[in-house]
């Protein structure tokens, strides 16, 4: 009822389509590999294989995909555990369609879903599994030109790719390029990581969204 219900309010958006459900974690692997979805609506908790595991095996196999991870769970050990396996965001499932059909917009831009009560307790995790997050990259934060750290700062603070590129009056592509710089010296794996890190070393801060 749920999926049907979810299916009848994003069917009626402009610019979207649906391209398969599943009831099972092993149907939705099955259904992403032979589709190749742009996003996934990821639930925790579902039959033969859950989200997370669903996930993880997804973007092994179609990395350009992106998950939002919708659920009823608030505990902060499923945000972190999606987030380690990729999802680039968390939804509750009694969120406003408003709010998720944004979300999705949002995702698709290149943006993570992360407010700051939840960057802070994901954090807090990355902080006490300490292998999640290099504790000495191939180059430390502080070898970052000006302009990485300046990226990876907007980064963190949930700006786009378009955005950053739009602050810094350059290319996205020149975004994407130097993003992918900073990955690699500080050997991390995507963007979420990367804000995390950035927190983590004290170049960009949480702000509360007040509304």
């Amino acid at each position: 009822m749920f999926r049907q219900g979810l299916k009848s309010i994003l069917e009626t958006e402009e610019g979207f389509r649906i391209i398969g459900e599943a009831s099972t974690g092993r149907e939705a692997v099955r259904y992403a590999l032979e589709t190749r979805p742009d996003i996934v609506l990821m639930d925790i908790q579902m039959p033969e294989l859950d989200g997370v595991a669903a996930t993880k095996t997804i973007l092994e196999e179609l990395p350009e995909a992106k998950v939002i991870i919708l659920t009823m769970y608030r505990q902060d050990r499923y945000v972190f555990e999606a987030i380690k396996a990729g999802a680039r965001g968390y939804m509750l499932k009694d969120s406003d369609s408003a709010d998720l059909i944004e979300a999705i917009h949002r995702v698709e831009d290149g943006e993570t879903l992360l407010n700051a009560e939840m960057a802070a307790s994901i954090l807090d995790e990355f902080k006490k599994v300490k292998e999640e997050l290099p504790e000495h990259p191939e180059h430390p934060i502080s070898e970052l030109t000006d302009r990485e750290a300046t990226i990876l700062r907007l980064l963190a603070q949930g700006d786009s790719n378009q955005e950053i590129a739009e602050e810094l009056r350059v290319s996205e592509k020149t975004v994407r390029n130097r993003l992918s710089e900073i990955f690699s010296k500080l050997r991390l794996n995507n963007r979420t990581q990367a804000a995390l890190y950035a927190l983590r070393e004290g170049i960009a801060t949480l702000q509360k969204d007040d509304s």
